[in-house]
């Protein structure tokens, strides 16, 4: 399996790049019809600074995107990305918009906090759905009038950051469950893009294989194997519910039970595999 000639080399992120992405996050391998049109539509609204809002299940790939259209919309800024679930509820205000010095208990210094790191740049907000009802109307103000106010600060600082979010839900319908903000839902609307699975896009499959084994056999000190017709046809056919993620993890064990032996498909640690 090869990339088309008319596809473009994987953009690779260099190791500089300070990130807690995996291995599957350094490079995007878009091959599929599906996905092109898909990184074709990023690089259409990567310039324009508006917010957006990519749609996906999990280990699509969201992160990865998101880095990409920072990338293409040329800001000079830093790219923050910040999963939702790990803010804290009782801090969360201070981790998203800073505090002054002596705001609260453990406060012995001002911290420009996450808008303030993505100041200038980009701002991913991974699970979105995941912050409180008064964390969204919040981050909705902020984005309306590009300020923020510290915890404890008295005054507003102007922000000029772009916010990438994503969710893994249908929002649409936490909006009618009362537990996403309606505004902040319509406000990010204009500009989604929606991440197909990866059973979605079957084209992808092999080429993103070939690259985990690369990848994973640069690291190991082994030479590349291949991977047998038979294990092709049996990686093409699998549904894969954890998606890209799901892939990496399969390719990087069949690696380590075949060493340089060619992968067949008693390597492939699937379902109804063995």
């Amino acid at each position: 399996m090869s990339f088309p000639p008319d596809f473009p080399a994987p953009l690779t992120f260099a190791d500089s790049d300070k990130s807690p992405l995996s291995i599957r996050a350094k490079a995007l391998v878009f091959v599929d019809p599906r996905s092109r049109q898909l990184r074709e539509r990023a690089e259409a609204l990567a310039g324009n600074g508006q917010p957006l809002l990519i749609l996906g299940e999990s280990g699509t790939g969201k992160e990865l995107l998101a880095r990409y259209i920072h990338r293409q919309s040329e800001r000079g800024g830093l790219f923050v990305a910040l999963s939702c679930a790990a803010i804290s509820p009782q801090w969360g205000e201070a981790e998203l918009f800073g505090h002054v010095g002596g705001a609260h208990v453990g406060a012995a210094s001002s911290r420009a906090g996450w808008f303030g790191s993505a100041n200038g740049g980009t701002l991913y907000l991974d699970e979105i759905a995941d912050l409180s009802r008064p964390l969204q109307a919040k981050l909705l103000a902020a984005l309306e009038t590009r300020e923020v106010y510290r915890v404890g600060a008295s005054q507003a600082l102007p922000v000029d950051v772009r916010l990438v979010a994503a969710s893994s839900i249908d929002l649409g319908r936490a909006v009618a469950a009362g537990t996403f903000d309606e505004r902040l839902y319509a406000y990010l609307c204009d500009g989604q893009l929606l991440f197909p699975a990866l059973r979605q896009r079957v084209g992808d499959i092999l080429p993103l294989a070939e690259y985990f084994l690369g990848i994973h056999a640069s690291r190991l000190g082994l030479a590349i194997p291949p991977i047998s017709p038979a294990a092709q046809a049996v990686l093409e056919a699998h549904r894969w519910p954890g998606n890209t993620r799901e892939l990496e993890n399969v390719i990087h064990f069949a690696l380590l039970l075949a060493g340089n032996a060619e992968i067949g498909p008693e390597h492939l640690e699937l379902p109804g595999i063995g």
